[in-house]
């Protein structure tokens, strides 16, 4: 079987190396941290990570004439992509980050601040166990009794035949999602030890058997 290439976006929000070396701990993969138009078009699999703001990302992901680019992979090429923290609420509609900005629009929804219970802090900063829907048993990509490593101010929200799992803080929010040959984790699967090692592993199965329906 031939290795899967990934490309991971660089865009200049967030540490790519973490993301990489996770990657490389659960697999045997061509691994491509790139903002090339023909590499990103010729890989497998997409992976896009991002610490910081909505706003930021998406005005750095269009100066680099990406969101084209990646359209073109996830919609038109179906290429299995994960989004992770930052990068799984750019895949929804919209957010309410600072300003008003709209997102990829890959997965139906709205990202808005957090307003958990009075005394709990924003942002969620820690480890938090997930609420695992039964849209994951398909895949089992999650697990209930595991903890994850989340570090958010704002969740996505959308409907539920989207939700792969939710977390509590104060309040049930979007954890990971899934529409299509998309997939977003707001916990951060690089630094969930190896919980989110076993979920980016589960997700690499899932893209390795996309790419054998592909080109069976």
């Amino acid at each position: 079987m031939e290795k899967l290439t990934i490309a991971i976006i660089d865009y200049d929000m967030g540490n790519v190396k973490s993301i990489e070396n996770a990657i490389n701990y659960v697999g045997n993969f061509n691994i491509i941290i790139t903002a090339d138009s023909s590499a990103i078009l010729s890989a497998d699999v997409i992976v896009l990570p991002g610490v910081g703001a909505f706003p930021d990302a998406m005005k750095k992901l269009t100066e680099r004439g990406l969101v084209s680019v990646l359209h073109q992979a996830v919609n038109e090429q179906k290429k299995p992509t994960l989004g992770i923290c930052l990068g799984m609420q750019l895949l929804f509609d919209s957010s309410e980050e600072k300003v008003f900005t709209k997102g990829l629009g890959w997965i139906p929804g709205k990202v808005v601040y957090m307003k958990p219970d009075a005394g709990l802090r924003v942002p969620h900063i820690g480890w938090n166990s997930l609420q695992v829907s039964a849209n994951d048993a398909i895949f089992g990509f999650l697990n209930q009794d595991k903890d994850y490593y989340f570090v958010h101010s704002l969740h996505a929200v959308c409907e539920d035949q989207y939700v792969l799992a939710r977390c509590d803080y104060g309040g049930v929010m979007t954890a990971a999602v899934k529409n299509n040959n998309v997939i977003g984790m707001q916990f951060h699967p690089e630094k969930s030890q190896k919980n989110g090692l076993a979920a980016l592993q589960s997700f690499f199965q899932w893209a390795q058997m996309c790419m054998g329906h592909k080109h069976a």
